[in-house]
C-alpha cells in the first residue's frame, strides 16, 4: 500500500506515519511551517517514507506527488483556531481550498481512498454530546465552518466522482511533538514567566482530549473497516478534560511548583471557542474500534510527555 499523508510531518501525522511505514511506502507533503523534520527523520533515514516539502495549496505539486499511491489522509489545517481571529483568509486558504486541492488532485490522479482529519467543532456551540448526525447548530469558529466545508465537499465528491470517504471528527489531539495546544502553551507560558501562569476563560472549559497514539491508531483502524462510499465517525473519548485540570497538571509537572493560576475570566477563552464540548464515540466503537485512554488519562500521559519537551528531563 502506497500511503500519501498531507501534513505527514506534523503532530498527528508523524504519529500515523510511524505506524503506516510497516504497510509500505509513505510519501509526506508538508510545508514544514509547522511540522517537523525531526518528527519523521528515522522513517526518511531508513527510506520507509519520503518527503516531498510542498504547500498544499499548490494543486499543481500536489497532484504531481500524489501520482501512484493508494490512499490519500488530508491532515493539514490551521493548527491554532485562535490564528483565525487575526488573520480571517487563513482558515479557508488551510481548511477549505486545501482540502479542495486534496481532493480534486485525488480525482485527476484515480486515487478513490480517502481519510479526512475533521474536528468537533462542527458541531457549534453546544454542551450536549453530539452524535454524528447531530448537526443541528452551526460552528462558530472560523476553523469549524472550514472543517464542515470540508465535509460537504468531500460529501459532493462522493456522489459525483466516486471518492470513497472517511471522515473522523477528532476531539482535542494531545501528545508528545504536540505543535499547539493549551498543554503547549501552558509549559512555554510557564518557562518564560515562572511566578505565575495566565489561562484564558474561567477555567471550566472542559472538552475531550484524544491521545495523539489513540489518534493514529484510529485513523488505521477506520482505513480498514469504515465501510460505504462515505462514513463519519467521532473519534474521541467519552468524557471531557477542564482547563482548570490542565492547568493545574501543568504547573505540577514543571520546575515551578509555586507559580500562581490567574485566570483571565469568562466563559470563553476567545471569540469562536466552545466552552463545552463531549462528543459521543458509539459509532466508532460499534465499528469496533475504543481509544485507549480516557480523556483524563490522555491530559495526564500528555503533560507529562510535553514538559519533557519544554523543561527538559
Amino acid at each position: 500500500m502506497r500511503s500519501f499523508i498531507i501534513g505527514g510531518a506534523g503532530f498527528v501525522g508523524s504519529h500515523l506515519t510511524d505506524l503506516l511505514v510497516s504497510r509500505g511506502p509513505v510519501t509526506l507533503y508538508d510545508n514544514l511551517t509547522v511540522g517537523k523534520r525531526e518528527f519523521v527523520a528515522r522513517h526518511l533515514e531508513t527510506g520507509a517514507a519520503t518527503l516531498v516539502q510542498a504547500d498544499a495549496l499548490d494543486l499543481d505539486a500536489l497532484e504531481a506527488a500524489m501520482a501512484g499511491h493508494d490512499v490519500v489522509f488530508h491532515l493539514a489545517a490551521n493548527p491554532e483556531a485562535r490564528w483565525g481571529l487575526e488573520r480571517p483568509r487563513l482558515d479557508l486558504e488551510q481548511g477549505t481550498i486545501a482540502t479542495w486541492n486534496a481532493m480534486e488532485a485525488a480525482r485527476r490522479n484515480g486515487v478513490t481512498r480517502f481519510v479526512f482529519s475533521s474536528s468537533g467543532t462542527v458541531y457549534g456551540d453546544v454542551s450536549d454530546p453530539r452524535g454524528e448526525g447531530d448537526l443541528g447548530s452551526l460552528p462558530i469558529s472560523l476553523y469549524g465552518a472550514s472543517k464542515l466545508a470540508g465535509e460537504a465537499l468531500l460529501s459532493a465528491y462522493s456522489e459525483c466522482f466516486g471518492l470513497r470517504c472517511t471522515i473522523c471528527r477528532f476531539g482535542n489531539v494531545v501528545g508528545p511533538r504536540g505543535t499547539h495546544g493549551a498543554i503547549l502553551d501552558f509549559c512555554n507560558k510557564l518557562r518564560a514567566h515562572p511566578d505565575h501562569l495566565d489561562v484564558l476563560g474561567d477555567g471550566r472549559q472542559a472538552k475531550p482530549y484524544l491521545h495523539v497514539t489513540d489518534c493514529a491508531a484510529g485513523l488505521l483502524f477506520v482505513l480498514d473497516h469504515a465501510p460505504g462510499s462515505l462514513a463519519i465517525y467521532n473519534l474521541a473519548p467519552p468524557d471531557t478534560t477542564s482547563v482548570r485540570r490542565i492547568a493545574e497538571l501543568c504547573v505540577a509537572a514543571s520546575p515551578h511548583k509555586s507559580a500562581r493560576i490567574e485566570y483571565g475570566g469568562g466563559a470563553q477563552g476567545w471569540p469562536g471557542d466552545v466552552p463545552q464540548s463531549r462528543l459521543l464515540p458509539d459509532k466508532l466503537a460499534a465499528l469496533g474500534f475504543r481509544v485507549r485512554h480516557s480523556s483524563d488519562r490522555a491530559v495526564e500521559l500528555a503533560v507529562a510527555e510535553i514538559a519533557r519537551e519544554v523543561f527538559g528531563a
